[in-house]
């Protein structure tokens, strides 16, 4: 297996988890706005997947190994966006009274 194909398989991850997760936290805040929640979180939903397996689907190419190296990619932006998404919705709360 040739390591720019797995390099770049984690790559696309990291690409796919911070549309999944950052689509994600986009439709959490729109909540208090939206006028039916449950059909924006239904379309966010489909929307998100059909992205995400979309491209797990053409970056495996049939390899296990790609799946397994885009899998790393996903989770991993996945723990780099709860981090950071973190420090900023600490940041900007209010203080406790």
């Amino acid at each position: 297996m040739n390591p720019a194909w797995i390099v770049g398989a984690v790559a696309v991850g990291i690409a796919l988890g911070v549309i999944y997760f950052g689509g994600l936290w986009l439709t959490v805040r729109g909540v208090p706005t939206m006028r039916q929640p449950a059909f924006w979180f239904l379309v966010s939903f489909v929307l998100r997947m059909s992205v995400v397996l979309s491209g797990f689907y053409m970056v495996i190419g049939g390899r296990w190994e790609r799946l397994v190296a885009c899998m790393v990619g996903f989770l991993l932006a996945r723990t780099l966006l709860i981090r950071h998404l973190r420090d900023v919705g600490q940041a900007s709360s209010l203080p406790n009274a």
